[in-house]
């Protein structure tokens, strides 16, 4: 069986700005915790009128 998490650019460790070091150290952090990545995107979100692309990336480990 399967665990996933899914990591924004929301997520602790870039205080709302994506930061290509900062995705290093958080997913260096996450394979220190068992975490494999298994795809990353950018996704558009709608916000007031207009969109904006946010960071997405889908991890997984074994429970």
């Amino acid at each position: 069986m399967k665990e996933y998490k899914v990591l924004t650019q929301k997520d602790k460790w870039f205080s709302g700005k994506f930061d290509p070091q900062k995705l290093q150290d958080a997913l260096n952090s996450y394979a220190q915790q068992g975490w494999r990545l298994v795809t990353c995107a950018t996704a558009d979100i709608p916000a007031l009128g207009t969109s904006r692309q946010e960071f997405v990336a889908v991890m997984e480990r074994d429970l």
